[in-house]
Parts: C-alpha cells; sequence; structure tokens
C-alpha cells in the first residue's frame, strides 16, 4: 500500500511539472504574440476586417502660355472592381458573364477573377460611362447591390494629339508622368489619392453602410506653360515640310526663345508622334509593317520619336558658333572696329602646329576682311586667328560664362551636356577646330541659349518651359522665377554682334532669311554628324527684330539629302513659310 501511495504522488508531481511547463510555454507565446508579432498581426487584420478601394485624384490641366488652350487635361472615366466574397456562388457565372460581355473581356479569365478568395479584384480601369452605366442598369435588373463597384476615375487626354509632343509627354496607366512636363512635374500634376474604406467581416463580406469612410481625393496643380500654342503649331507644320522637302533621314527641330527672359515659345521635334497613343507606329511606313516588328524594334522605334532632340541630343554647331568666338573677341578688345578693312585676310587655309585648315571656300580665297565681311563670308581662317589671339584659357572661360560647358538647367528631362576636349588637353589645333564650330558638340538648347545673351544685351538667362503653377485648392498662382546666370558680355559687345549678324542676312550667307518689313540678323551653319559618316547637320539661327530682340529661333535639320543639299543656306525652304507667320514668330 505504501509503494502505490508514493506512485500516485509521483504522478501527480509530473502531471504538475507538466502543467506548469504547458503554462510557461503560452505565457511566452502569448507575449511573443503581444508584443513581437503584435503590429504585423494587428496589420493584417485591418486588412482582413475592411476593403479599401482608391480613389484617384484628377490630374492638373496643362495650358499653353495665353492660359486659355488646352494642351493636356483630365477626363472623368470609371474603374470596375470586384469583391469576390460578397457575390454570391449561384451568382458568380452570371455576373462573370455579363462583366466579359459589357466590357468585351474574356470570361475565362473574369470568371476566375469573381471566384478568388481575395478582398478585391480589378476588373477593367478607365471606362467611358456609357459602358459602365450599362452594368449598372443589368445591376439594378438583378437586384447585386454588393459586390460590383464602379468608382470614378481619370484618364489623360491631350485635346492636340502630335502638338508639342515630346515637350508635353505622356502618362502612364497608373495615371503617373512618364516623359516630359508630365515626367518632370509629375508631383505638382498628380495629386493626392483618395480612399473608400468599409468594414468586412472574415469571409470579406460587408458589415453594414455604417463603417463606411470617405476620404476625398485632392486634384493636382494645374500648369501655365511658356509654350505659344499659335508659335508651336506654325514651327512644327514648317519644320515637317522642310525636313520631307531636304529629305532630312535624321529629322530636325526647332527652338523659339525668348531671350529676354528665357520662355521657350517653341520647341519642335521632327517626326513627333500621338500623345493619345504613345505606344502605336508615328509613320505611314511603321504602321504598314509595326505588327510584324519585334518587341526590341518597336521600343526602339518609339523611344526614338519620344526623344527631345533639342534639349537630348548633342551635335556640332559649325559655324553658327562663330558668334561667341566673335563676341568673346570684341569683349576682350581684339577687335575694337567690325568694320575696319584688312583687319583679317582669308589665302583659302591658315597652318596651325603644321596642319594646314581651309577656308570653306578655299578655291576661291575671300582675300582682305573685316570681321563684319568676315562673319558675313562666314571665313574660317579669320575666327582661327581670333581664338588664337584668345588662348585656351580666355576661351574656355568665354565657354564657361556662356553656359556652354553646363547643362542649361531647363525644366525638362534628360537633357544632356556639351562634349568638349578637356581645357588641358586642348591645343593649338584643337582650339582652331572649336573657334569655327567643330570638333565638339553641343545641344541646341545650349546654343539658342548662349545666342539669347548676346541678342538680349549680354545677361545669361536659363531656358523655361513653366511659367506658372495654379493651386488647385485655393487658386493661388505661383510664378516661376526667371533665373539669371550673370553677365557673359557688355551691351556694347552685344550691339556690335547683333549688327553683324544683320548684315549675314542682308548681305551674306542667311541672305534668304530677310523678313520684309523686320530687322532680322542670323548666322548659318553646317557639320558633320560624326567623323567619316557622310552625313552632315545644316542650321540656322536667327534673331528678331535687331534692335530689340524678342525671339531667336534655331532651326536645325539632320542629315539633308534632298537637291537643296547640305548647306547651312537651305534655311530658306523653311523661311520662306515664316515669311507670312512673322508677325506671329516676331512677337
Amino acid at each position: 500500500m505504501k509503494t502505490i501511495k508514493l506512485s500516485s504522488k509521483k504522478k501527480m508531481r509530473n502531471t504538475l511539472f507538466i502543467s506548469f511547463l504547458i503554462f510557461i510555454c503560452l505565457i511566452v507565446r502569448i507575449g511573443c504574440i503581444q508584443f513581437v508579432q503584435g503590429g504585423e498581426l494587428s496589420s493584417m487584420a485591418y486588412q482582413q476586417q475592411t476593403l479599401d478601394r482608391n480613389i484617384n485624384p484628377k490630374r492638373g490641366t496643362i495650358y499653353d502660355a495665353t492660359g486659355t488652350n488646352i494642351l493636356a487635361v483630365s477626363s472623368t472615366v470609371e474603374t470596375v472592381t470586384v469583391n469576390p466574397g460578397n457575390i454570391s456562388k449561384e451568382n458568380k457565372e452570371k455576373v462573370a458573364k455579363t462583366l466579359s460581355d459589357v466590357f468585351e473581356l474574356d470570361y475565362e479569365k473574369i470568371l476566375k477573377k469573381v471566384s478568388k478568395r481575395s478582398s478585391i479584384e480589378t476588373i477593367i480601369k478607365k471606362v467611358d460611362k456609357e459602358k459602365t452605366d450599362q452594368l449598372r442598369i443589368w445591376m439594378e435588373q438583378n437586384g447585386i447591390t454588393t459586390g460590383i463597384n464602379i468608382d470614378e476615375d481619370t484618364k489623360r487626354y491631350y485635346p492636340y494629339s502630335t502638338v508639342a509632343s515630346q515637350i508635353i509627354g505622356f502618362c502612364g496607366s497608373d495615371n503617373q508622368g512618364l516623359d516630359g512636363i508630365e515626367a518632370k512635374y509629375d508631383k505638382n500634376l498628380k495629386g493626392i489619392q483618395g480612399a473608400i474604406q468599409r468594414h468586412t467581416d472574415a469571409k470579406g463580406g460587408e458589415i453594414g453602410k455604417e463603417g463606411e469612410t470617405y476620404v476625398s481625393a485632392i486634384d493636382g496643380d494645374d500648369l501655365v506653360l511658356t509654350i505659344d500654342l499659335s508659335i508651336q503649331s506654325i514651327v512644327e507644320k514648317y519644320l515637317e515640310e522642310a525636313c520631307i522637302d531636304n529629305v532630312c533621314t535624321d529629322g530636325g527641330n526647332v527652338l523659339v526663345m525668348n531671350p529676354q527672359n528665357g520662355d521657350i515659345l517653341a520647341m519642335a521635334t521632327y517626326p513627333n508622334y500621338n500623345l493619345n497613343q504613345p505606344y502605336e507606329a508615328y509613320t505611314d511606313e511603321l504602321k504598314q509593317n509595326w505588327d510584324n516588328l519585334e518587341q526590341a524594334e518597336k521600343s526602339k522605334n518609339l523611344q526614338a520619336v519620344w526623344r527631345n532632340k533639342a534639349i537630348t541630343d548633342t551635335y556640332e554647331p559649325g559655324s553658327v558658333f562663330k558668334l561667341i568666338t566673335a563676341s568673346a573677341a570684341i569683349e576682350e578688345g581684339l577687335v575694337t572696329d567690325i568694320d575696319k578693312e584688312g583687319s583679317f585676310s582669308c589665302t583659302g587655309a591658315i597652318e596651325v602646329a603644321g596642319v594646314r585648315i581651309k577656308c570653306w571656300r578655299h578655291y576661291r580665297p575671300h582675300g582682305s576682311e573685316s570681321l563684319r565681311v568676315g562673319l558675313m563670308n562666314s571665313c574660317n581662317p579669320v575666327f582661327i586667328g581670333l581664338g588664337q589671339k584668345l588662348g585656351v584659357t580666355k576661351y574656355y572661360s568665354y565657354l564657361n560664362k556662356f553656359r556652354l560647358l553646363n547643362k542649361t538647367g531647363i525644366d525638362l528631362p534628360g537633357e544632356a551636356n556639351s562634349i568638349f576636349l578637356a581645357e588641358e588637353k586642348a591645343g593649338p589645333v584643337e582650339l582652331a577646330t572649336i573657334s569655327f564650330g567643330q570638333r565638339f558638340e553641343i545641344t541646341p538648347i545650349q546654343l539658342v541659349t548662349a545666342i539669347s545673351a548676346i541678342a538680349n544685351g549680354g545677361t545669361s538667362i536659363q531656358p523655361r518651359v513653366v511659367k506658372q503653377i495654379i493651386n488647385s485648392q485655393t487658386g493661388e498662382i505661383q510664378e516661376v522665377a526667371v533665373k539669371t546666370n550673370g553677365e557673359v558680355i557688355s551691351k556694347e559687345t552685344s550691339e556690335k554682334v547683333l549688327s553683324m549678324m544683320e548684315s549675314v542676312v542682308s548681305e551674306g550667307t542667311g541672305k534668304n532669311a530677310k523678313v520684309a518689313g523686320y530687322r532680322i540678323g542670323g548666322k548659318t551653319g553646317t557639320s558633320e554628324d560624326g567623323v567619316n559618316t557622310n552625313k552632315y547637320v545644316t542650321s540656322f539661327c536667327g534673331v528678331a527684330p535687331i534692335d530689340n530682340p524678342q525671339v531667336v529661333v534655331l532651326v536645325t535639320l539632320y542629315n539633308p539629302t534632298g537637291e537643296g543639299g547640305h548647306q547651312g543656306g537651305v534655311w530658306f525652304i523653311l523661311s520662306l513659310h515664316f515669311k507670312q507667320h512673322s508677325k506671329s514668330l516676331t512677337i
């Protein structure tokens, strides 16, 4: 009997010990759940017990410089989602069939979404109200009040389709800006999402309407650009004609800038594309073969046309750059009288460090010249001589002042920088070629910004394409400040260079750019597009009116192969069209 009692006590002791261990384990587990996993589990519970649907804000409107012409706007559309847990089993196939019929979707895919064990599934985004109204009628007729959600959404629309396409850019499926102004100012334009939150049970079923929370979306801010729709449209029309007439295999671009405040009045690139269909073929040739192209080839073509070549691509500016050399030389006092005959002499070529560099008209040398005549003739030896007198250090200091060694800071994405040989590596030959605009590369926006400094009396001004931001909530207008980068040359130097530019148009290589009744100055340019490519870039930079410049226009045509040749004088093909619209361009 004693042995039996001891055995019972031992069993009882073991049972108590095991119970104590279990109790300790439970305490540890509860502590772990409460303090270690508490935040995560709480979040999971919230997600399981709430049903959130986003409300997309209306993206801000983009206006042209007048503030009246709409370049980009968000129209109201709707998005359809389903809560599978709120659709009864007997209705799932019927709902899937209706959704697939109304929105022309694949039935099997929709049925799979309707049958999922999830809180919410998206059926279709950004559909017109006409379609969703059909669904509303069907839901009412069939007594379905829960499980299908129709929420207001927005869709980006571009009223002028192709106009200013590379400037404006476009949006993705979630209304995020992907290129151009849409991307650069995405934070201002996109607004803040709202939401509809409903409490649900563990299966995803709704727990009445009393648990619903509505958070309003905040619409994005509006933008007013510096782009003038009238000027932009004129420029695009005649740039296209110039590129087609000259058979420009690599397209072209035109920049129109107000030198007084840096406003870009027009920025056109050819070819352009339809902003409402940015992923579609953009030329007749591509349209014929688009479906047969590999995706990589399609992407390559699309990336090419999306590029804003005026800011993303560099090129040799050629003789237009002689304006920079002339400005630096006059400012440094190397030339005091721009009309003094015999200041320079062209013998057809000049030897620099043992290298013979020809004038473009080496076969019939220009002979004795003043600086004005040298610019009118676009004589290479004149500017090589000026470059030698300035020297590498001084010349590079002017490149820096003219903001040619740095990006301009224009408010567009993807701006490229110039490509110059490092100052310490630039020898006499390199300085000579730079002096007349070759063997380095800059972007069109860098060049038009530099010429604008000459045009406005000598001040470097940062270019801009947005001048106002309008708050969507208050209507308050925020002016985008004009930014200056200091004085580059004196007003006296500016006036002398402008006077010579006027002579280039009235009597020199740019005479085809004359417009009756207006005082216009300019400079032509031709350069090779790369080394030994047999491709050329032809350009013209014009300033008007010369006595009080309001516009600087830079036209660049890439590899013109038509009968007109590749000389910078082919500007006349474009300028002939501009003449009839000169009042619009000379604001």
